[in-house]
């Protein structure tokens, strides 16, 4: 229904935001990373999403696509609701969330308030089985090699290729983004940090 709210921060609360839009007052539910961004008195563009449910019609608003886009795919995962999406958004930023699926650091995302061991396994195993359906090579450890990262590890490659396709590349997308990234010289958060900087999907 929203693709974004833009106009000025009227009001900033705990995992809230309230975006005064030609007279308007749209509270949207947001992380931390987004607060951080914002300051009362300065305009803002929030990408939203509305979650309708019964009896509840909650918009929920985030600084970047990426966040977005993450929070969206952590509503894909059985058990896992908006609130719970939101915390763990928390405590991962779009890139080291895809990390904690392609590393399948459950730690990290058990350290979200309310998402337990099992809410972090499922997580981990139905975003990785996103990955292994788009981009089969994935799972078994190979991804498809672009041109820039050619000396890079394979393992290194591979961890890049699915944390993009964790936030949502596809696999020629992923290639055309590393095109000219430095993989040997970086982390792989840091790459993958890079694409997003870089990115129209931001």
């Amino acid at each position: 229904m929203f693709y974004y709210i833009e106009g000025k921060v009227a009001h900033i609360d705990r995992n809230l935001a309230v975006i005064d839009a030609g007279g308007v007052g749209f509270s949207c539910m947001t992380t931390a990373n987004t607060l951080s961004r914002l300051r009362v008195g300065d305009r803002a563009r929030l990408y939203t999403y509305l979650n309708v449910a019964e009896n509840v019609m909650d918009l929920y608003g985030f600084a970047e696509l990426a966040e977005k886009r993450c929070f969206e795919l952590l509503l894909s995962v059985s058990g896992i609701g908006p609130k719970a999406a939101l915390s763990v958004l928390g405590v991962c930023t779009p890139e080291t969330l895809a990390m904690a699926v392609v590393t399948e650091n459950e730690k990290l995302l058990t350290s979200a308030p309310g998402v337990g061991k099992r809410g972090a396994q499922r997580i981990i195993l139905e975003l990785r089985d996103k990955i292994s359906k788009d981009i089969p090579s994935v799972s078994s450890g190979y991804a498809p090699a672009p041109a820039a990262g050619a000396g890079a590890s394979g393992k290194k490659l591979a961890e890049v290729t699915g944390a993009l396709a964790v936030l949502g590349y596809a696999p020629q997308e992923i290639t055309a983004a590393l095109h000219g990234v430095d993989l040997e010289s970086m982390t792989v958060e840091e790459a993958v940090k890079q694409v997003l900087k870089g990115s129209v999907k931001q």
